[in-house]
């Protein structure tokens, strides 16, 4: 990402509502994991933070590729983190019981094909992964090229991905659907330029009532069949 942008994720990523969201939906995907964890490509330690101090009991590091990013996570998370690319992960074979990357491989400089082949291997067998990815290539923007995001997927696209790679039990399904209308009004009418992130702060009334409809969505009795993001879960037989 643009170096800019990790200081924009480290500053935000406690407290605004779509890391919120996030990291609660991450969270919900790991109900009976046990053991160890893996966050590849952990940015500035967010989600490792959230695990820290909500399920202390799994023994949780992260790789992460920038430098400066990775020693953010290692001060925020206080777990361990690797510099390394998840195109080729510094662990050996069976080493994990979960791994979660998100928003990860949508990047330029991530093979997916690779990863998930990375990601296999450095499960154990019935180790569970779970993906995050930002949803429909029609909402390309501003904040994708900042990010160096160059693909975005639907849940149909995501679920063959994984496929593909080996893995079995596949789930994927959207989320932050709600606010899918506003997102696109942000993205293709207001966004101008290349300058333009989606990581900023919000008055504490507008963060509280979109991180609300985020929880309203999750209470639904059936799951909107469209949404910003898509949540994959998957295991290695």
């Amino acid at each position: 990402m643009e170096p800019a942008e990790y200081a924009l994720m480290d500053a935000a990523e406690d407290r605004m509502w779509w890391y919120r969201a996030l990291h609660k939906r991450l969270l919900d995907a790991l109900p009976n994991t046990t053991g160890h964890l893996l966050d590849a490509g952990c940015g500035t330690g967010g989600f490792l933070a959230h695990l820290k101090n909500h399920r202390p009991d799994l023994r949780a590091c992260g790789v992460e590729w920038a430098e400066q990013a990775a020693v953010r996570a290692h001060v925020k998370a206080q777990s361990p983190i690797a510099c390394g690319s998840v195109n080729a992960l510094p662990f050996a074979d069976n080493s994990f019981d979960a791994a979660v990357s998100a928003d990860v491989l949508c990047h330029g400089a991530v093979d997916p094909d690779q990863a998930l082949e990375e990601l296999k291997r450095v499960l154990k067998p019935s180790g569970r992964l779970i993906v995050n990815m930002p949803a429909y290539m029609w909402m390309l923007a501003a904040h994708d090229r900042r990010v160096h995001n160059v693909r975005r997927q639907t849940a149909a696209q995501t679920a063959q991905m994984l496929r593909e790679a080996g893995f079995a039990k596949i789930r994927a399904r959207y989320w932050n659907g709600l606010l899918l209308p506003l997102m696109i009004v942000q993205r293709k009418v207001l966004a101008t330029g290349d300058a333009t992130s989606d990581v900023a702060p919000f008055p504490p009334w507008l963060d509280a009532l979109l991180h609300g409809t985020t929880e309203i969505e999750q209470r639904l009795p059936l799951r909107l069949p469209f949404g910003g993001s898509v949540l994959a879960i998957a295991e290695k037989p």
